[in-house]
């Protein structure tokens, strides 16, 4: 199975909660992911909570995407450190 972002809401900094098409869901900070020159405009707050669902993952306007598998990833690491 192809894993896809069905849903995302915006938290609060860097935190989003993510939808899985896979049943699962979870929380991810990407603060500690923004390293990159497409990923540089995301360090401001306001410009970061402009996502959107696009090719089955977050999405911003000026290119910047994560993997969906990434972001699942992410999401796993977040529950088994809970």
């Amino acid at each position: 199975m192809f894993i896809h972002v069905i849903e995302a809401k915006y938290i609060k900094d860097y935190q989003v909660w993510l939808s899985f098409n896979d049943g699962s869901n979870g929380e991810v900070n990407l603060s500690d992911e923004l390293d990159g020159e497409v990923f540089e405009p995301l360090k401001d707050k306001l410009f970061f909570k402009s996502f959107t669902l696009e090719g089955h993952t977050l999405s911003w306007n000026n290119g910047a995407d994560f993997a969906p598998e990434f972001l699942k990833e992410l999401v796993i690491k977040n529950i088994c450190a809970a």
